[in-house]
C-alpha cells in the first residue's frame, strides 16, 4: 500500500522510514530510525528527485507509482549518489527505461564505479548555474561539493522556492507519519538527532557548508526538502542558525561537557566531584559521559553544542585510555575546534594521560587548555589532598564561562 505526503500542490514526498537499521553507515546507532526522502513533481513533465535505500525500496516504488498514477516518469534528478539514496536507481530504470537522468559529471562517474550500467544517451550532466524546465517549473542546479561527498549538488525550484538540499539540513529519526518540521516539537524531539547527524556526517566540512549557506542566502527559499528528516516550510531562521553555529564550530551554548575514562571508578568519582563543585557554583548546564559506554557519535554531537570540555582519563599502558584516545582522534578527524578544555589525569605509576591529551589537543585548531595552575592529577584515587585542585578547576571553569 502506498504511503506518500503532499509537500505543495504538485510536489509529493515518496520516501520511506527505516526502523530496523541498527547502525547508519554501519557506525552510528539509530535508536529512533531514519527516513529516506525522495520527491515527485507533477508538471507538464514528471520529475523524481533522488531515489531511496533498498531497505524501503518496495514502499518507495509503490509511492512513486501511486503519485504518477499511470503517467510516465520523464526525469530523474540525482542530487547525491550515496547508496542510501541511489540504491533503487536500477529499479526505477527497469520500470521507466526512457527516463532522462540529470546529475553532475562526478555523480555519473561514481554510479559507474558502484556498478551501475548507465546509457549515456539518457544522462544530462549539469554544472553550477545550469537550469532545466519541466513546464511551469524551472530549476537551477547548485553545486555543493563535499556536503558531504564531492559529487553532491542541490536543486532549487525557482517557481515555488523549493530547495532540494541533498544531505544538508537532514536528520536521523523516522518521520512516523508526519513530514514537516512544524508538525513536531522540533527543539524537544529532534534537535539532538539533527545535530548528531550533522556533526558526524557533515561536520568535517564546515567551510564547504558555509559556501552553500552563502548561496542559499541569495535565493528566496520557501521549502527545504532534505534527503533525511523533516521538510521545512517555516521557521527557517531556526535551522539556519544551527547550521551557522555548527559549520563555524561555534558553540550553541555555554556549558561544560565532562568525558571520563575510568577503569575501576576512581577517575569517574573525580569527574562526579567536579560536576558537583560546578553545580554548587551555579554552573548547571553540564553533561557527564563515560567514554567507554557512550557511542562516540553522541559525544561528538554534544561537543558541537557545548563551549567547554573536561577530559578525565586514566593512564593505560603509558598512554591515553583507548576509548578516550579514539574520541580525541574522532574530534580531529571531524575538524572540531574553538573549544576551551581542561584535563584531569590519573594513574598508579608513570602518569602520562594528561600530557598526552594536551599533545593531542595541540594538533587541533583553536583549542584552549586551561593553565597548569588548575590541572588535576590523581594518583590511583581521589583523596582529600586532591579536593582543593578539583575546587580550583571548578572555579576556573566557572570564571571562564562567565566571560
Amino acid at each position: 500500500m502506498n504511503c506518500y505526503r503532499k509537500v505543495t500542490d504538485d510536489l509529493y514526498w515518496v520516501g520511506g522510514n527505516d526502523r530496523r537499521l541498527a547502525l547508519f553507515e554501519n557506525i552510528h546507532p539509530l535508536y529512533h530510525g531514519v527516513s529516506y526522502n525522495a520527491y515527485v513533481l507533477l508538471d507538464e513533465k514528471t520529475v523524481l528527485f533522488d531515489t531511496a535505500d533498498w531497505a524501503v525500496g518496495r514502499q518507495f516504488i509503490e509511492n512513486v507509482k501511486a503519485v504518477l498514477d499511470g503517467r510516465p516518469l520523464d526525469y530523474l534528478v540525482i542530487n547525491h549518489v550515496e547508496p542510501d539514496h541511489a540504491a533503487t536507481l536500477e529499479e526505477i530504470l527497469l520500470r521507466w527505461p526512457d527516463v532522462q537522468m540529470i546529475m553532475t559529471a562526478k555523480a555519473a562517474m561514481f554510479l559507474r564505479n558502484f556498478g551501475y550500467t548507465l546509457n549515456g544517451d539518457n544522462i544530462r550532466e549539469v554544472k553550477e548555474g545550469d537550469t532545466a524546465s519541466f513546464g511551469k517549473h524551472t530549476v537551477a542546479f547548485v553545486m555543493a561539493p563535499m556536503v558531504h561527498w564531492p559529487e553532491a549538488m542541490m536543486t532549487f525550484d525557482t517557481t515555488n522556492g523549493v530547495l532540494f538540499s541533498a544531505d544538508a539540513f537532514g536528520s536521523f529519526r523516522s518521520l512516523d507519519g508526519k513530514l514537516f518540521a512544524d508538525e513536531f516539537d522540533f527543539d524537544r524531539e529532534w534537535i539532538d538527532e539533527a545535530r548528531r547527524y550533522y556533526t558526524n556526517i557533515v561536520g568535517k566540512y564546515g567551510p564547504q557548508v558555509q559556501a552553500v549557506l552563502k548561496k542559499a542566502a541569495k535565493v528566496d527559499i520557501k521549502y527545504l526538502c532534505p534527503l533525511h528528516g523533516p521538510v521545512w516550510r517555516k521557521d527557517f531562521g531556526y535551522i539556519l542558525d544551527k547550521y551557522q553555529h555548527w559549520s563555524t564550530y561555534t558553540p550553541e551554548e555555554k556549558g561544560v561537557m565532562i568525558v571520563y575514562a575510568s577503569m575501576y571508578g576512581n577517575t569517574e568519582n573525580t569527574a562526579e566531584l567536579l560536576a558537583a563543585k560546578l553545580a554548587a557554583k551555579g554552573v548547571t548546564n553540564t553533561r557527564l559521559y563515560d567514554v567507554s559506554s557512550t557511542h562516540v557519535s553522541y559525544l561528538i554531537s554534544d561537543l558541537f553544542k557545548y563551549s567547554h570540555i573536561v577530559f578525565a582519563s586514566v593512564t593505560y599502558n603509558l598512554g591515553i585510555f583507548p576509548p578516550m584516545h579514539n574520541f580525541l582522534a574522532d574530534m580531529k578527524a571531524l575538524n572540531l575546534q574553538n573549544r576551551t578544555c581542561a584535563i584531569i589525569e590519573n594513574g598508579s605509576w608513570a602518569i602520562q594521560s594528561g600530557k598526552l591529551i594536551k599533545e593531542a589537543l595541540s594538533g587541533m585548531k583553536k583549542m584552549t587548555v586551561l593553565g597548569d595552575d588548575v590541572s588535576v592529577t590523581i594518583n590511583s584515587s581521589c583523596r582529600e589532598q586532591n579536593v582543593a585542585d578539583v575546587e580550583s578547576l571548578a572555579d576556573a571553569l566557572a570564571a571562564d564561562l562567565s566571560k
